[in-house]
């Protein structure tokens, strides 16, 4: 034992010989099964019962995950390998005392969640969040981490954040927060690779897929990615200091994953159940997101947010600027990069409008207070039902719009200034100098970038801790772009998900304040019977329905509510969608001004998508 620790600390410059490091391992020998057995040594402990944990949250994440319900089988030996007694003062923790200073604990993991936040194990790979894979114990935050892979699988590769050792399968971290912070995929994955220049350095930028697609698909993805890499760079004018000098986009592309992303300081995980081909390499707007991260999150990083809590949820006011406002630079990116057209990034900006201009959430909470119910919505579950639908709005749509918002008023008032300007103004005040900030900080920022402290003021008094949305139409004006109603004249009752089972027509989700179900009363579980005389028995017929009136006309829905039967009288309303297309696609003159206001905000037109 003692030359194992010795051996590790070796792989880790800048740390103590008084500090032997956390020593895991892990293999997978029943792999079929979705498990993988797990040990963790801690050395000089003192005489301190050993407090180990599962970590209930998971960074980049801000609701708990509680992931020690996957954790059985728990073990502990001291240094002469004699048993030692576990309490459990809690579903979370494990206690082990009476020990000699030793402690080696062994568990049994169960992972089948392949996504960025839960671990997955199976034959063709093992996919691994170190919060939901590994324990870890309180009071040992600052000791160095060495782990050692064992794959069941000699084709299968490892790809990490963590600093690969002598050894290909042991790697190491300098402590508990770089270690839970860095995914890592063992599985027989395609990799391409290139060099970033960037002041006076040669970054490595890594791509490795698990996937079933085609050398010729990773070729082309990795293009794409390339270009997307060096059109952030050109945002920020330098990357991040990559540990290592090398930063791993972390993809599965299979059947049996769940799509997600998920950013960590020198890496991301993301992940797909479509190929790359059937998705039409859709896959690089989450690409584009996670490497934004890279600057913001990961650096310029959220006061609330640091250091990340472990063992309970994370909340903070400012994720509509920490994921809302990345949200709008993914799908920009991808537009500057000429991974997408101006058509397509039209219909994103106006997801976004369409989105914020018709939640009703907008009345109950601002962007700020909407980033604080994190907790209740980042992939967390509950049992019982909730009025989502009426009182939220996501801190990613809405930092999205917002995002939009002051890049186009910028460009629009101030000569030479965009929301890029504002980004590197906090690159350099507190992403490089990794100084987190706060929602003063932010509104700070805008001052200086701007030297106006009454716009700013304004802004996040309307905007950000206001409830008011950004007059869009007349911003996107400035780059000849059109806010319009995407079907007029179009009869509509509001936005209802509706579920067909055999003859019948379910409201699925609440019905939406203000909209003409919810005021005749109709919500969420309710059997649509009729309209008139037309019986509502699958989609066509509620088309057809919808298609027999013009707004303002009236007619009578009749309904089964909680096994009573109703009837009400319903006003049509003109749909409210919007869309946005540039003056040319609407046949309407646009100005030099407008095209070179547009070719400075979006970069020139391409068919490339």
């Amino acid at each position: 034992m003692k030359m194992l620790q010795l051996a590790a600390l070796l792989l880790i410059p800048h740390v103590s010989l008084a500090e032997p490091p956390v020593v895991y391992h892990i293999s997978f020998a029943n792999a079929v099964h979705h498990e993988a057995r797990v040990s963790v040594t801690y050395a000089d402990i003192g005489n301190r019962p050993l407090e180990l944990r599962m970590s209930r949250s998971s960074p980049g994440r801000y609701a708990l995950h509680e992931f020690g319900k996957n954790v059985y089988q728990v073990k502990a030996v001291d240094s002469q390998g004699n048993a030692l007694h576990i309490s459990r003062p809690n579903p979370y923790q494990w206690n082990v005392g009476g020990h000699d200073g030793t402690v080696t604990a062994t568990y049994t993991l169960y992972a089948d969640r392949a996504d960025g936040t839960y671990s997955a194990i199976d034959l063709t790979h093992a996919h691994l969040n170190i919060p939901a894979t590994f324990m870890w114990a309180r009071g040992f935050d600052r000791r160095p981490v060495v782990v050692t892979f064992q794959p069941p699988d000699p084709s299968w590769k490892i790809a990490t954040q963590l600093r690969q050792s002598d050894d290909p399968l042991t790697y190491s971290a300098p402590d508990l927060q770089y270690f839970l912070d860095s995914p890592a995929e063992l599985s027989d994955f395609t990799e391409r690779s290139w060099q970033v220049a960037s002041n006076g350095r040669h970054y490595t930028i890594r791509l490795v897929i698990h996937h079933d697609g085609t050398e010729e698909d990773v070729d082309k993805f990795a293009e794409m990615a390339e270009r997307i890499v060096a059109a952030q760079l050109a945002v920020f004018g330098e990357l991040p200091d990559f540990d290592d000098g090398t930063y791993t986009f972390i993809a599965d592309y299979l059947p049996h994953v769940s799509g997600d992303g998920m950013e960590h300081r020198n890496s991301t995980i993301v992940a797909s159940s479509r190929s790359l081909n059937e998705a039409e390499f859709d896959q690089i707007g989450t690409i584009s997101h996670e490497f934004f991260h890279a600057w913001n999150v990961e650096r310029i990083r959220p006061a609330a947010l640091e250091p990340f809590d472990y063992e309970q949820a994370n909340m903070s006011p400012s994720l509509w600027f920490a994921e809302g406002v990345t949200s709008y630079y993914g799908p920009l990116m991808q537009r500057r990069a000429q991974t997408s057209s101006i058509d397509e990034y039209g219909e994103d900006i106006a997801a976004a409008i369409n989105s914020v201009t018709h939640a009703p959430g907008r009345a109950f909470f601002s962007a700020e207070q909407m980033s604080m119910r994190a907790p209740f919505r980042d992939a967390a579950t509950s049992v019982d039902p909730v009025n989502f639908a009426n009182t939220y709005v996501s801190y990613y749509t809405w930092g999205h719009a917002i995002g939009l918002a002051l890049d186009l008023s910028l460009r629009a008032h101030y000569d030479n200034n965009s929301l890029d300007d504002f980004m590197r103004y906090l690159w350099q005040e507190h992403g490089k100098t990794e100084t987190p900030y706060t929602e003063d900080d932010l509104r700070d920022s805008l001052v200086a970038v701007t030297g106006d402290s009454e716009f700013a003021d304004s802004f996040f008094d309307r905007y950000i801790s206001g409830h008011e949305i950004a007059d869009y139409a007349s911003l996107l004006a400035n780059a000849g772009m059109l806010l319009r109603r995407k079907n007029p004249g179009d009869a509509a009752l509001g936005h209802v998900q509706l579920e067909f089972e055999g003859k019948d027509a379910y409201i699925s989700s609440n019905t939406e304040i203000g909209s003409p179900l919810y005021n005749a009363g109709l919500d969420r579980g309710d059997q649509i019977m009729r309209i008139d005389r037309l019986k509502i028995r699958n989609q066509k017929n509620w088309e057809r329905a919808l298609r027999r009136y013009d707004p303002g006309d009236t007619a009578t829905i009749r309904y089964l509510q909680r096994g009573l039967e109703q009837s009400a009288k319903i006003t049509f309303i003109e749909d409210p969608e919007l869309e946005v297309v540039t003056y040319e696609a609407a046949d309407e003159n646009v100005s030099e001004e407008q095209l070179a206001f547009r070719l400075a905000w979006l970069g020139p037109d391409s068919d490339e998508s």
